[in-house]
Parts: structure tokens; C-alpha cells; sequence
């Protein structure tokens, strides 16, 4: 099983971004349809709400990839300039 560490920047991602974002989809919308097809797996539970939010601490797992989400590093550096 592949085991990938995601950190988050902010609180919080949605689930289809979080399948884009670490490779295992080419966009949002192909996450959404991986979620739908029910073949994602949030802390041992089916998740089938597309943009659930994923917060640090929790594991995300889909075929043989486990993402482990991690919180956010830098969680008082200003982001927005």
C-alpha cells in the first residue's frame, strides 16, 4: 500500500480536492466521481459526500493509497498576500 503525508494549509480540505492534490486524480471533478463510485475510505468509513471536509488526524484511503492528513505547519502565516 502507498502511504502519502498531506499537509494541510488551513483547516480543512475537501475530500475531491484532497484526491487532486496529491496525485491520484487529474482534477476535482474526476475526484468527485471516485467518491461517488464509493471507493473512498475516510478513517474506516465509505465517504460518499464529494466535498466533505477533511481535517488533520484523519486517513483517507482509495484503492491502494493511504493519505494521512496532517495539520497545517505554518498555521499563523498569512497566506493571502
Amino acid at each position: 500500500m502507498q502511504t502519502i503525508n498531506f499537509e494541510l494549509e488551513g483547516d480543512y480540505v475537501e475530500l475531491n480536492l484532497l484526491l487532486k492534490l496529491v496525485g491520484l486524480c487529474d482534477s476535482g471533478g474526476a475526484g468527485k466521481a471516485i467518491v461517488a463510485s464509493g471507493a473512498v475510505r475516510v478513517d474506516g468509513a465509505t465517504e460518499l459526500r464529494k466535498t466533505c471536509k477533511i481535517r488533520a488526524g484523519q486517513v483517507v484511503r482509495t484503492g491502494d493509497a493511504e493519505i494521512h492528513v496532517l495539520a497545517d505547519p505554518n498555521p499563523h502565516d498569512s497566506r493571502s498576500r
